[in-house]
């Protein structure tokens, strides 16, 4: 059997119909009105979008797709892409770092930091594919708009989108002079500065943008020897130049810089107490990592906290080469270089500090012919994706306070005492007699992936009639993946053989290679109840490449992971009504997953501490998705958006000890309401306030959906309003994220887990500030 019981599937049905009846009610209202310019005379209620490689407003593209501008955005007071989840039915994105961003959409994600692993959620930048985990992460600074595509999307957004895709699409220079400046404060002492500046003709144009942000530590740390956690400081830089030698051809070169300089990640351990008192997940930390010295040798700095630099380039021409027809090429290059100390076990000890060093570049070309007339549009094409990264793990510890916090080898003494001190400081010194009192330790991992794919694509959209349009789409796929291990383990002075079980070296790096194929085809219905409504059914079919796992004692690959998406809904927007319905169902064979390991003596003969994938068998996911938006007057708009997932590991013997769990950070419910109020007040000046509530329900940090290593409902108010003054030409804003200042995790379990200690880390406080802008 499945997972699904006829009690969830009558709950769907019941959400869905609910919402279908409300949809339908405001259908014969939407059909009302008969313009052509929906989307400048409802504001932004309809965004024009690109998800299907053409210009369509979001209610004609026959899949499930949110869309959500700049100017959305910038009401919403959302800054970063983590934000931006709480708005989208669907999505959510746990970011722990900059490094390590879990993006999850319809209950799946992709965050894991191996380099041999693929992704199942491509994140998409100008065109292109940036969906390596540690050089995914990119600031959301002066954006035209961000669309958020959900369901296997192989033939328009490639291999990586085996669930869905996220497409971020930068403002692109235009003729004239213009700019803006923003500038703004907060507590936490936090501080951004922000802006673009625009000029040009229209042959060419250039613009260059660019924001700051830095604020304190949230997270108070007890530790003479370091600073307060989850600081930031980054930095976000971006140059575009748009060349239009005639109106036939555009030439877009854009070229972005990222860097973060943040603090140490909270790792709060749930086990050891502090000098302020007994474990406590939202209390302080004392997280020192390892001695001054030995943790720049060893981990690369003395310092916790995250050293990363992302470079990007993008040339994208675009030719309208004769009448009907284009030939579009986009052509990237990116490069990562992460460097992230952290303190695993979080304690005051030195027992598990590692880092994780990864870097990596790539480089893409996609050239698409396409073709359109009142009847057909058309598009076919290749793409070719070459990428080399690893990530390499150095872990230090003193070997007393290993052994004693590990495994308690002098009963009585205890790893952590009750004042927060470190009692297994003296375990050395009485397991060797006096003869010493500090056994540094230190080794490392690395894994390394090569990988090449090579694909060519096609996809027909036929009008059979004026209300009925039909999709086919497939992309045929060649990929070689390539993977790489290596292995230096100290041999320990206490134990004669390495201090982290199962770790060993490899006297070298281990490599091991493979090719794969794949045709992931895509099926799609349009049909128009009115110049308004539309509906749609899709039906497409996703892929998450085949892992070749090299260890260093075996090679092993895990199957392909194939998905099913089978979907419809409604869609529609006229006069003051847009909303939309989607209803999904997908089905999984070999559904990958992710564990630390924790037994020393696991059959992959992998080490505790590090990572595996391994297929936990079939899955499958049910869910319903709606949003609506009203706009009664002028200055009114209310906006609502609902996600139900029913979903996991099919609950059959063969899953094996996954059998019936939920999937990792996936909630049952995800809701999101507000208004925005954009009212003139006479002589130039506006007033404007978007508060909103956010609401999701209990999510797993692991796919093994232990009780303790969860996090309970959540719900989040935010708010943002302000002045502007000279027909919007200067502003004054205030704004809040987590109003109410609730307590909740960000994560659980962790490294630390692995060991027997789970760390916990806390979500963000309550946040306020005010900011200013000035337009020229």
């Amino acid at each position: 059997m499945t997972k699904y019981s006829p009690n969830a599937l009558s709950r769907a049905s019941s959400i869905a119909l609910a919402t279908a009846l409300f949809v339908a009610a405001a259908a014969p209202a939407l059909a009302q009105t008969g313009t052509d310019d929906v989307a400048e005379e409802s504001d932004d209620n309809v965004i024009i979008v690109t998800a299907q490689k053409f210009e369509q407003k979001s209610t004609d593209v026959p899949i499930t797709i949110s869309a959500v501008s700049s100017a959305q955005m910038d009401r919403l007071g959302v800054s970063d892409l983590d934000e931006l989840s709480n708005y989208v039915p669907g999505l959510n994105i746990q970011e722990q770092s900059a490094n390590n961003p879990g993006i999850v959409i319809r209950g799946i994600t992709s965050d894991s930091g191996s380099s041999q692993q693929a992704a199942r959620v491509t994140l998409y930048y100008n065109g292109i594919d940036i969906s390596r985990s540690r050089g995914s992460y990119q600031a959301i600074y002066d954006v035209d708009r961000i669309e958020v595509i959900k369901g296997p999307q192989a033939t328009l957004f490639g291999t990586a989108s085996a669930v869905g895709a996220i497409s971020i699409l930068s403002a692109r220079p235009e003729p004239g002079f213009s700019g803006e400046l923003t500038a703004g404060i907060g507590n936490y002492d936090s501080r951004i500065v922000g802006g673009h500046l625009n000029v040009g003709n229209d042959v060419i144009a250039a613009r260059v943008a660019g924001e700051w942000k830095k604020r304190d530590g949230y997270i108070t740390n007890l530790s003479d020897r370091q600073g307060d956690l989850y600081a930031q400081d980054q930095l976000g830089l971006r140059g575009s130049l748009r060349f239009t030698p005639s109106d036939a051809l555009t030439i877009d070169l854009i070229g972005t810089y990222d860097q973060q300089r943040n603090s140490g990640t909270p790792f709060i351990s749930g086990n050891f107490p502090t000098s302020a008192g007994p474990a406590n997940r939202f209390g302080p930390a004392n997280l020192s990592g390892a001695p001054a010295g030995i943790s720049a040798a060893v981990l690369g700095s003395d310092d916790l906290g995250l050293r990363r630099e992302v470079y990007d380039g993008n040339l994208t021409a675009s030719y309208d080469f004769a009448d009907g027809w284009n030939f579009t090429t986009v052509n990237g290059y990116r490069k990562f270089d992460s460097q992230e100390v952290f303190d695993a076990d979080g304690s005051a000890a030195w027992y598990l500090e590692f880092t994780e060093d990864s870097q990596g570049w790539q480089v893409s070309h996609e050239s698409r012919f396409a073709y359109q007339d009142d009847n057909v549009r058309a598009s076919f094409g290749w793409n070719y994706f070459h990428e080399d990264n690893f990530q390499r793990v150095p872990f230090s510890s003193e070997e007393g306070i290993f052994l004693q916090c590990s495994a308690n080898l002098i009963p009585g003494l205890g790893c952590i005492a009750a004042d927060g001190s470190v009692a297994a400081a003296q375990a050395t010194a009485l397991l060797t007699g006096g003869l010493a009192t500090v056994l540094p330790y230190s080794s490392e991992f690395t894994n390394l992936g090569i990988n090449d794919s090579y694909s060519v694509f096609g996809d027909v959209r036929w009008s059979v009639t004026p209300s009925l349009e039909l999709t086919a789409g497939v992309r045929g796929l060649i990929e070689k993946r390539k993977s790489g291990y290596h292995a230096i383990a100290q041999t320990s002075v206490l134990t004669g053989g390495s201090l982290i079980p199962g770790q060993t070296t490899t006297n070298g790096t281990l490599w091991s290679e493979d090719s794969f194929s794949a045709v992931l085809p895509r099926f799609n219905a349009l049909y128009r109840l009115s110049d308004e409504v539309n509906i749609y059914a899709t039906i497409s079919k996703g892929r998450r490449s085949p892992t070749v796992n090299q260890t260093a004692s075996a090679t092993s690959v895990i199957p392909e992971e194939v998905v099913w998406n089978y979907e419809g809904g409604i869609k529609g927007s006229s006069g003051i009504f847009s909303g939309s319905l989607g209803v999904y169902y997908q089905k999984y064979n070999n559904f990958q997953v992710s564990r630390v390991i924790s037994d020393p003596n696991d059959p992959s003969g992998q080490p505790v501490g590090s990572t595996l994938t391994e297929s936990a068998g079939s899955a499958s996911n049910l869910g319903v998705e709606a949003e609506l938006q009203v706009r009664p007057t002028d200055w009114l708009s209310l906006f609502g958006n609902v996600g139900w997932i029913d979903g996991g590991i099919d609950n059959k013997p063969e899953n094996g000890i996954y059998a019936g769990n939920r999937f990792r950070l996936q909630p049952e419910w995800q809701a999101a309401a507000g208004f925005t109020v954009n009212a003139p007040l006479g002589n130039g000046m506006r007033l404007f306030l978007t508060p909103s509530v956010t609401y999701r329900s209990k999510i797993f940090f692991e796919t093994t959906n232990r009780p303790n290593i969860a996090q309970g409902p959540v719900t989040l108010v935010n708010a943002k309003g302000g002045v502007s003054f000279a027909e919007d030409r200067f502003e004054l804003a205030v704004f809040a994220r987590n109003l109410t200042n609730k307590d909740y995790l960000l994560d659980a379990g962790n490294t630390g887990g692995a060991f027997g200690y789970p760390t916990f880390i806390p979500a963000e406080p309550r946040f306020y500030g005010i900011q200013a802008s000035a337009k020229f």
